[in-house]
């Protein structure tokens, strides 16, 4: 035991020695390549001189990065995560000049420009240096881990060896639809998951509810309720809040109100781990969880799962700079489009190159590396969400090879996540499913020339832009409120039916919400008709939109389609009348929705064209997803055959809170019953939704 740790003892100087020297040979090699680092004295040294010269700087330079490098990046924790990454090659530049400041004699020197690229080199080849010594002691790994998995079965009071229970890891590709998927794998995209599917692994659809986003999809699947989730936002008239599901404070609000329906703390409540998640699903590792931001206990802080990331310089670098490349590439591709005039397009300027890099680089380093460490210690439940290909998608579309390269980078991570199961203390499980897909198209205003907002408001003879007027969708609304208020066709006064304040027009994706806040309760369509009488019509016969959800005084709620089609909720069937594009499930959809307490007056859903799979979303994307229509419907959940069948053949999985239940029991399959937490997991009462402005 003894001369093994002496072993092991002496393997780390060794590989510190090698890195050490490796990093001042980069050293002197810079200094002879960029004019503005030198370390000899102006009037020269020998070369041992300069050599020394290079190794103190290398040595201070390391031993810096160990230990301020931490510390620097735990203050930065307040500092905005998208703005992270940016400050990488500032810092790592700050810390070079202050190890070159530490050589005797004051021999080493360089512009502040320069120790950023010199620092960000050095980084890279230290890290490149230490992973591939790593690999030759690989084996000694493997028993270093295989003690620490003794230890902690001990601790826990598991058997070892091959009866050792397995864990499992969920991994969530955000958007990615079953055809997506289908049609990545057909193309050698994703060779990682089609090995999966080959030789271990079996692949079903499920169908979403009707707001197939993550808000809903994620905390069904998690917490096993997404009861009263209409959609990705919506607004409350009780508390006048518009509630929107990727705000901190309304994802703990949502989290609390699903524990309290269900009375139980989640899926990951038995030693889980939740990574990159809108939710906590109850675990007690998080890094990244949205509905845990607004805590202010340290273990919870939204951005505390950087650290442990960031914590290492050359993690930092590495990111850094596929950050920056990842800020190019979208660039470029946004330019291409432009000059090849691809359509259907949308702007992709601003912030969005940033944006789109934090989500396809930061959060998928920080999260795949949260769940390797996550296999390491031995957790039992692990859920992921790589959200990179729900990003670029939107903007670039489902189908777009922009996106297809994505999805080529996410295969790699999977493969990294599946290579280190090999190695972790105890065997695991990898589940791979989506939280909804993306259905191609243009947006409505780019199709039809006015917003879904300016539509309702011509409608409702209130006061639109001038372009929308001059639409065609715009003038017809307008001359339909003037028939039905029998006002004159000419003149400049806009038309107000009534008093009252101007509805709230929301859009997820290509489903619409609109509210009309000085009316408490739901509105029935009679009560419409009477007030705003030209407004359902308008709405129901617009080429965009598939059809309305209202409520009625005499039906409960009624289903409107084109050409004065009104069908009574109960009624609806699959396949007939303004459901009959839209598929299967489509009718209990829209039924279980009515039956929401924050349904909105009107449910809008676009239309959707079945040849072409395109749907239209009410906000600027063309690739989109929250309402009925197409592949955006219809994810995917990708399982090992040692588990049981997801259901019975020949019956469907329906619904996220369906999906919930079957993981629940694969979960009793793996590792024995699962422990409900109660409403232990709860986020904190008082929190408040954004309020509308």
């Amino acid at each position: 035991m003894r001369a093994g740790r002496w072993r092991r003892a002496g393997s780390a100087l060794l590989r510190m020695t090698v890195v050490w020297v490796v990093s001042a040979l980069t050293m002197l090699v810079l200094a002879g390549l960029l004019p503005d680092f030198q370390l000899e004295a102006d009037n020269g040294d020998s070369a041992t001189r300069v050599a020394m010269t290079a190794g103190w700087g290398a040595g201070a330079f390391g031993l810096l990065s160990a230990l301020v490098w931490p510390l620097v990046v735990r203050a930065l924790l307040l500092v905005p995560a998208l703005l992270l990454g940016l400050l990488v090659f500032f810092l790592n530049g700050s810390l070079l000049l202050l190890a070159l400041r530490l050589i005797p004699d004051g021999r080493g020197e360089s512009n502040p420009e320069t120790a950023i690229v010199v620092a960000a080199v050095m980084s890279a080849v230290a890290s490149a240096t230490s992973t591939s010594l790593a690999v030759r002691e690989d084996e000694a790994y493997r028993r270093r881990l295989s003690r620490l998995a003794d230890r902690r079965r001990r601790r826990r009071g598991e058997a070892a060896g091959p009866g050792a229970l397995h864990g499992t890891v969920f991994l969530q590709l955000d958007g990615v639809g079953h055809a997506t998927l289908l049609r990545a794998m057909g193309e050698g995209l994703m060779p990682t998951v089609t090995g999966w599917l080959d030789a271990t692994h079996r692949l079903d659809t499920w169908r979403t509810d009707w707001s197939s986003q993550t808000g809903a999809s994620q905390l069904g699947i998690l917490h096993g309720s997404n009861h009263d989730i209409p959609a990705f936002r919506w607004y409350e008239k009780e508390t006048g809040d518009v509630v929107v599901c990727n705000r901190p404070a309304a994802a703990a609000v949502l989290q609390r109100r699903a524990i309290e329906y269900t009375g139980d703390g989640g899926l990951l409540t038995v030693d889980g781990a939740s990574r990159g998640n809108l939710f906590s699903g109850g675990a007690d590792q998080l890094a990244l969880v949205l509905s845990m931001a607004a805590r202010r206990g340290r273990r919870n802080r939204s951005r505390a799962g950087y650290f442990a990331y960031f914590s290492d310089p050359a993690n930092a670098v590495r990111t850094a700079m596929s950050f920056v490349a990842e800020v190019g590439r979208e660039i470029g591709q946004s330019t291409r489009a432009r000059i090849r005039k691809d359509e259907p397009r949308i702007k992709r300027g601003g912030l969005y190159p940033f944006i789109r890099a934090f989500a396809t680089v930061v959060e998928r380093d920080v999260v795949v590396a949260a769940v390797i460490g996550d296999m390491f210690a031995g957790r039992t439940a692990v859920y992921a969400d790589l959200v990179a290909y729900d990003e670029v998608a939107h903007h670039s579309g489902p189908r777009s090879r922009d996106a297809a390269k994505v999805l080529e980078r996410l295969d790699r991570s999977l493969a990294l996540i599946a290579k280190v199961a090999e190695h972790a203390p105890r065997p695991y499980r990898i589940v791979l499913l989506s939280d909804h897909g993306q259905s191609p198209g243009r947006p409505f205003d780019s199709r039809y020339g006015l917003t879904l907002k300016e539509l309702v408001r011509a409608g409702c003879g209130l006061p639109v832009p001038a372009r929308a007027r001059r639409t065609r969708s715009g003038a017809e609304a307008r001359d339909a409120v003037r028939v039905m208020l029998r006002r004159p066709a000419q003149g400049g006064a806009e038309m107000l039916p009534e008093p009252g304040s101007d509805p709230v027009v929301l859009a997820s994706g290509n489903l619409g919400l609109i509210s009309f806040p000085d009316t408490p309760g739901r509105m029935t369509r009679e009560e419409l008709d009477r007030r705003l009488p030209a407004l359902l019509p308008t709405l129901a016969n617009h080429p965009g939109i598939g059809f309305l959800l209202v409520g009625s005084e005499a039906h409960g709620a009624v289903v409107l389609g084109a050409g004065g089609v009104e069908v009574p909720v109960a009624e609806l069937v699959d396949g007939e009348g303004p459901l009959a594009h839209f598929g299967p499930g489509a009718a209990d959809a829209v039924r279980r929705t009515d039956t929401f307490p924050h349904v909105a007056d009107i449910m809008v859903n676009s239309m959707y064209e079945p040849a072409s799979g395109e749907v239209h979303a009410f906000e600027g994307q063309i690739g989109s997803h929250g309402g009925l229509g197409g592949e955006q419907s219809h994810p995917f959940l990708l399982s090992p055959r040692e588990f049981s069948a997801p259901v019975a053949d020949g019956a469907e999985l329906i619904g996220a809170e369906q999906v919930h239940t079957v993981l629940r029991r694969w979960l009793t399959e793996c590792a024995g019953p699962q422990v409900p937490l109660g409403t232990q997991a709860a986020a904190p009462d008082g929190v408040v939704p954004e309020r509308a402005g």
